[in-house]
Formats: C-alpha cells, sequence, structure tokens
C-alpha cells in the first residue's frame, strides 16, 4: 500500500475555523467574515480582539470592557522586567520575547478554564506589549516602563516604548499594523501554538512555542530582509542595477515577495503601501526608501507576475516600523505583537471546540532488522 509523504503539511487542513478566510487567487482577506480593509479603515484594535474572541464586533460596553481589561493588566512581574534588562543588548529580541513568556509560564501556568480563557487572553496581549516595549528599551539602554492606560492599545504601546506621546498619524498605523498582522490562518507560528495547546499546556507556554518557531527565518523576519535590501540599495538610482545583479543573476532571492497562499497581490501589502505612502509624503528618509521599494515592486512584479509572484505583507511593513521610529531588530517583534491575538484566538478555537491531541505519524524509510554486533566485532 503506496502512503503519500505531504512535506511541510502542505495543504492538510489540521483543524476547522471561523477566525479567517483567506482566498489567495482573488487576494480576499477577511476575520470572521469582515473584509480586512474595512476593518483597518473603520475598526480599531481594540474592537478585533472582541471580534477575534468572542466572534462578534462589540458594542460600546463590551468595548469598555476589553479597554479596561487591558488598561488593567500592563504590569508583569518584575522578574520578567529584571530579566530583560539584565539580557546582553545584543540578544535576539524574539529571543528575549521567549523567556519572558517563558517566565510567565512559570509564575503563572494557569489551567484552562472555559469561563476565564478569552479573558485571560486579553490580559496576555495587554503584557505582549509591555514585553515588546521594553525589549526596545533595553536593548537601547533606556530605563524600564510599563505602559500607562489611555484610550488606545496602540498608544499606549508607542508611548511605553519610546517616551513620548505619539502622533495621531502614528497611533493609526500602528492600530493597522496590528490589525494586518493579526491572523493569518495556520502558518508555522500557529501551527506550533496549536500543537502545544492540543496537549493543554496553558497559554503562555502555547505563546512560547509559537514564538519559537517564528523565530525561524523561513517565518519570522521576512520584513527585517525586505528592508535591509531597501538599505543595501541606498537610492532609488541604484535600484534596476541592484536588481538586475542580485535577483535577475540568481545571487539573491528577492524578499518581500511571494506568498504559499497568495498568487496575487497580498491585499495586506497594499494598505502597507498606502501607509508608507503618506510617511513618505512627510519625511525624507522614509520617502528614500518607499521610492527604492516603488522601484523594485515594479521589476519585481514584471519579472515575476507571470509566475503569480507579487509583494506580500512583509514588502511595505518594514518602512512602516522604520516610520514610526523602529529600528530593523524590532521588526520581527512587532510581528509577534500583533500575531499574539491570533495564536490566542487558534489555541482557544481548538481546546474548546474540537480537542484532540495532536500526533501525527512519520513514515519509515530506515533499514530493516539488524544483528546488534558488540564494540569488539564491529
Amino acid at each position: 500500500m503506496s502512503v503519500e509523504v505531504s512535506r511541510g503539511l502542505e495543504n492538510v487542513i489540521i483543524k476547522t475555523t471561523g477566525l479567517t478566510y483567506i482566498d489567495g487567487i482573488n487576494g480576499i482577506l477577511r476575520y470572521r467574515g469582515y473584509d480586512i480593509n474595512d476593518l483597518v479603515n473603520y475598526a480599531s484594535y481594540e474592537e478585533l480582539i472582541h471580534l477575534m474572541l468572542y466572534g462578534e464586533l462589540p458594542n460600546r460596553q463590551q468595548l469598555n470592557q476589553i479597554k479596561g481589561i487591558i488598561n488593567e493588566s500592563f504590569e508583569v512581574p518584575e522578574q520578567v522586567i529584571s530579566t530583560i534588562f539584565s539580557m546582553p543588548r545584543n540578544c535576539d529580541a524574539i529571543g528575549m520575547m521567549e523567556t519572558a513568556f517563558g517566565i510567565l509560564a512559570s509564575i503563572y501556568d494557569p489551567k484552562w478554564n472555559r469561563a476565564t480563557n478569552k479573558e485571560l487572553a486579553v490580559q496576555i496581549i495587554a503584557k505582549t506589549a509591555t514585553i515588546t516595549a521594553n525589549i526596545y528599551r533595553a536593548k537601547e539602554g533606556l530605563k524600564p516602563k510599563i505602559p500607562e492606560p489611555s484610550e488606545s492599545y496602540a498608544e499606549s504601546f508607542l508611548a511605553a516604548t519610546f517616551g513620548k506621546k505619539p502622533t495621531q498619524e502614528e497611533i493609526k498605523a500602528m492600530d493597522a499594523s496590528l490589525i494586518l498582522y493579526t491572523d493569518h490562518e495556520v502558518p508555522a507560528s500557529t501551527t506550533a501554538a496549536l500543537v502545544a495547546s492540543s496537549t493543554l499546556s496553558d497559554m503562555y507556554s502555547c505563546i512560547v512555542a509559537a514564538l519559537a518557531a517564528l523565530k525561524g527565518p523561513l517565518h519570522g523576519g521576512a520584513a527585517e530582509e525586505a528592508f535591509k535590501q531597501f538599505v543595501e540599495i541606498g537610492s532609488v538610482e541604484n535600484a534596476d542595477k541592484w536588481f538586475e545583479e542580485k535577483i535577475i543573476k540568481g545571487k539573491s532571492r528577492l524578499m518581500g515577495f511571494g506568498h504559499r497562499v497568495y498568487k496575487t497581490y497580498d491585499p495586506r501589502a497594499k494598505i502597507f503601501k498606502t501607509l508608507a505612502k503618506s510617511f513618505a509624503e512627510k519625511n525624507e528618509n522614509v520617502k528614500k526608501y518607499y521610492e527604492i521599494a516603488e522601484r523594485i515592486e515594479k521589476l519585481g512584479v514584471d519579472t515575476f507576475g507571470s509566475k503569480h509572484i507579487y509583494p506580500n505583507t512583509d514588502f511595505y511593513s518594514g518602512i512602516v516600523f522604520y516610520a514610526l521610529g523602529f529600528p530593523i531588530y524590532m521588526f520581527t517583534s512587532l510581528f509577534a505583537l500583533s500575531r499574539v491575538l491570533g495564536w490566542l484566538a487558534h489555541i482557544i478555537e481548538y481546546v474548546e471546540e474540537q480537542h484532540r491531541l495532536i500526533r501525527p505519524r512519520a513514515l519509515y524509510i530506515g533499514p530493516e532488522k539488524r544483528e546488534f554486533k558488540p564494540i569488539e566485532l564491529r
């Protein structure tokens, strides 16, 4: 009997979900039935938290409850902050985040409880902002700072990170980034979180599993690598020569292009491009990188579009993060900050509705039975 091995679990359905719908042919992305463009344009991240965890957009009272839980949950144990600031400043930011969540898992170790799972998830989202902000502050040699309550999760996070009140444009861009990166079905990090949750491991530990997968260069880090391309190119005048030398001649892969699911332009990339353009109109440094990206996009689409390879969400997101003031080393941490809601929503959905221990099989292709020989006879 022949057995088909699905390399990389490609096209293997491991769960049903009511969270995220992707149409990779037509470039459509929806959360709980709502188009990503509508959510970015008209909803807040706090509204999305309620939508993803509870299934519906909140009314005013429900929205205030979400905001209240967030504003009350920014505090983390002192051991978390002291550990972050005791680590060498050249430590990998995602590795620092893994360490912080490992401490939370050790201290809290909350058991699964249908009555409190969703509220705990909101608390974890709040603590993720604190951890992410302080990873930046530790690496920059600044003092610890806990986010302060405000009307906006994005505002609290940015203010704690940089120690100053962000502009409305910055708040809106951060809010949009949180929404755009919230979920994308079951990529490697979400799958890792699901595997951990299937054992009924606590939510904090599931986040550690997700972060471990995200740390790998084939999953996280694409926004960093895409932006590094633009830095390497240096000016729009060098774009064509760089593309010919590096991409056409096959010396490098064009980062931020292509997607396992999308066979057209990633809808998230379109929104990030609009945000990047808005910042570019006001900032010469941002404008430089935006013009480089726009030229590389045209060259990339002209070269690879016939193969259904187009910009993905990471192509322009790094420019937005740069415009907000983040160094390149923080880009993947910002991905994690945004994706933690998706991870939590998926593991809650799985444990509460479809729970079964995830235990796949492997097809053995090694030698047949062999006779053991003592070391003297080998």
